[in-house]
C-alpha cells in the first residue's frame, strides 16, 4: 500500500512488473523502510490456521443467516452445514494448539494470555500468529500495529478529534469482541471502561482505549513472563 501511494505521488497510475520493480527500487532508496525479518515457516503455518478459521466462521454466520430465512422444511441441511462448520472449527483449533505446544516459548506465551480474563483461545492464537512482534517493540508501537493508536487530525485553527486507522485487522476485530466481555470480567478494564465513560467519553472511544490498555498489559506480562494479576 505504502509502495502505491509512492507511486501515485509521483503521478504514477499504470502497473507493471517493470514499473513495479523500478517503484520499489526507489521506495527503498527515499524511505527507507525498517527492515524486518521474515516469518518463520511455524508463525506462517499459525496464521494459515488462524485465516482458515475466520473463513469457517464466516461461512457458518452466512448459514446462520440462512437458517432464520428458511422454511421449515429445509431446516435440516442447515442444522447439518452449521455442525459441520462447528466440527471443523473445533478441528482448527486442535491444530492451532498443537503447533503451539510444539514450541515452549510459544507455550508460555499463550498460558499468559490465557490467564488474563477477558481473553480466550481465539485472541491467543491471533496475537501468537498475527503479532510475532510483541515485546519487541514499545507499547505504543505494537498499539500502531494493532490499529489501535489515535493519530492527529489537525489543519490550521481546526482540531478535528483524533482516529485510529490502519493496522492487522485481525488483531483489532478479536481484540473488539475480546473486551466486550473483558469490561465485565476484568476488574482493571471494567474500571477504566467506566471511568472513560463517567468522563463523557463515547462507548466507542473507551472501548477502543480498552483495548489500546489491553494490549499494553500483555506487553508488558510477556515481556516480565508474569501471569494475569488483579493488583
Amino acid at each position: 500500500m505504502q509502495v502505491r501511494q509512492f507511486a501515485k505521488a509521483q503521478g504514477i497510475i499504470a502497473k507493471t512488473d517493470k514499473l513495479d520493480s523500478r517503484l520499489i527500487a526507489q521506495f527503498g532508496a527515499v524511505m527507507k523502510p525498517e527492515p524486518k525479518p521474515p516469518n518463520g515457516k511455524k508463525i506462517r503455518y499459525i496464521r494459515d490456521l488462524l485465516s482458515r478459521k475466520r473463513q469457517l466462521n464466516d461461512m457458518r454466520t452466512q448459514e446462520l443467516n440462512r437458517q432464520h430465512k428458511a422454511p421449515a422444511a429445509l431446516a435440516a441441511t442447515h442444522k447439518r452445514m452449521i455442525k459441520m462448520f462447528d466440527k471443523k472449527i473445533k478441528w482448527v483449533n486442535k491444530l492451532l494448539a498443537k503447533a503451539v505446544s510444539e514450541v515452549a516459548e510459544w507455550q508460555r506465551t499463550y498460558d499468559i494470555f490465557s490467564s488474563t480474563p477477558g481473553i480466550g483461545d481465539g485472541v491467543a492464537f491471533t496475537l501468537l500468529g498475527e503479532l510475532p512482534e510483541l515485546v519487541n517493540l514499545s507499547a505504543r508501537k505494537i498499539a500502531a500495529l494493532c490499529g489501535l493508536a489515535p493519530f492527529n487530525r489537525d489543519s490550521g485553527t481546526k482540531k478535528d478529534r483524533r482516529g485510529v486507522q490502519g493496522g492487522r485487522a485481525p488483531v483489532r476485530t478479536v481484540l473488539y469482541m475480546a473486551m466486550l466481555s473483558a469490561i465485565h470480567c476484568n476488574p482493571i478494564i471494567k474500571r477504566f471502561y467506566q471511568k472513560l465513560v463517567a468522563q463523557g467519553k463515547h462507548k466507542k472511544v473507551a472501548l477502543t482505549a480498552s483495548m489500546r490498555k489491553m494490549m499494553t498489559m500483555l506487553n508488558a506480562m510477556v515481556r516480565d513472563n508474569c501471569e494475569w494479576q488483579a493488583n
